[in-house]
């Protein structure tokens, strides 16, 4: 090896050992990030206590929230935040479970909803932990909201309560009939969804859509939250996938049309409420009359407002999205603190209300780690809009 040769390769090797200086290292806010999108505004932080998924708004601006039974311990089921608390409601006693009475007391509410008649209705799922429903315990309850005294139960009858069904949300309109309708989603996770219809005068109701599509988690539906696929993790088990029912529901603001969707799809669904109010409608005709109205995020909770515009959460990019009168979807909201969108509700001051629970960072969904972080939060965006008020 020649000497010349040797110099240069000494000179490679301590070149090789010279740490590289950057003349000038960057700073981290000049980074290009992500975008947020529209003004969410914090309305209560749940700092203590279970997580919450269902919200809504009375006429007068009372807030009331519900703490389905996943796992938290859950003092009580439906609460009222009130002087920057929240508190059981309509009173404790009715939210302290009671088998023996399964009809009057409440076991593990999943929705609450305020009517166009300014009365509280409260789903219980019945069903703790999704295990099968308590017989005679699935119902709606109604609470005026002028006396806070619950003035109506509808014990929800078992041809519609299915050993697997799992009641999420609700909406209504008071003009069908004598005393109005309901119309529920089953977001089942181990059997058939469907949608259930509720006379609220004589307490009958029936199924349509049981098994169908549009109902159905999407069989190719791999959700993606934070960066990671969400399924159900076991330590020492593979994933499972997530399989949920149809959950998300909308009553369009003249009330002919009902949009749904399964949790486990980004898809959004209609189908005229006509069908869905004859009971006796064929099933093949009611799902004839289903349309697919295409992708809008993968979402929980759906609403709509009195302008024609349904809204959708988007769980995968922490976004609220609007659907226009034509068809088409904006975000309105995108912002890193809205870690699951759960349940919406347009309430009368002009604001799009919802929850944002960190459903997806669950103990079951991390090999028995609980990553959630306190508080929960409840947030608004403007909208310039109301709710449907079907009365």
């Amino acid at each position: 090896m020649t000497m010349s040769t040797r110099l240069g390769l000494a000179g490679l090797a301590l070149a090789l050992a010279t740490p590289v200086v950057l003349a000038q290292a960057p700073r981290p806010e000049a980074f290009p990030a992500e975008r947020n999108t529209g003004a969410i505004e914090p309305v209560f932080a749940f700092r203590n206590g279970p997580m919450p998924t269902g919200v809504t708004v009375s006429a007068r601006g009372r807030i009331f929230v519900n703490f389905p039974k996943w796992g938290d311990e859950v003092p009580f089921t439906v609460g009222e935040i009130r002087d920057g608390r929240v508190v059981a409601f309509p009173d404790a006693a009715i939210n302290r479970t009671d088998e023996r009475r399964p009809g009057e007391t409440l076991l593990s509410v999943q929705s609450v909803v305020v009517d166009a008649a300014d009365r509280l209705w409260i789903l219980d799922t019945a069903a703790p932990g999704f295990a099968r429903p308590v017989a005679g315990g699935a119902k709606l309850v109604a609470v005026d909201l002028a006396t806070d005294r619950v003035v109506r139960t509808i014990v929800l009858p078992e041809d519609v309560v299915l050993p697997t069904t799992y009641v999420n949300d609700v909406r209504f309109d008071l003009r069908q009939g004598r005393a109005g309708v309901a119309y529920i989603t089953d977001s089942s996770t181990s059997g058939p969804g469907g949608i259930i219809v509720v006379d609220l005068d004589s307490g009958e109701a029936w199924r349509h859509l049981t098994g169908h599509p549009s109902t159905s988690p999407d069989p190719a539906f791999v959700p993606v939250v934070e960066g990671e696929t969400m399924a159900a993790r076991e330590a020492g088990r593979p994933p499972a996938p997530f399989r949920v029912a149809s959950d998300g529901i909308a009553l369009s603001a003249d009330g002919e049309t009902l949009y749904f969707c399964p949790l486990s799809s980004r898809h959004l669904f209609s189908v005229p409420t006509a069908m869905l109010r004859d009971r006796h409608a064929a099933p093949e005709a009611v799902a004839a009359a289903v349309r697919d109205l295409g992708e809008k995020g993968a979402s929980d909770g759906l609403e709509a407002d009195d302008k024609g515009r349904v809204y959708a959460g988007d769980y995968e990019h922490n976004s609220i999205r609007q659907r226009g009168t034509d068809g088409q979807w904006r975000t309105i909201a995108h912002d890193p603190r809205i870690l699951w969108p759960d349940t919406l509700s347009v309430a009368r001051d002009g604001h799009l209300y919802f929850t944002a629970n960190q459903l997806q960072r669950q103990a079951v969904f991390h090999e028995g780690r609980d990553l959630r972080t306190k508080p929960y939060l409840l947030f608004r965006v403007r909208i310039e809009a109301g709710p449907v008020a079907l009365r």
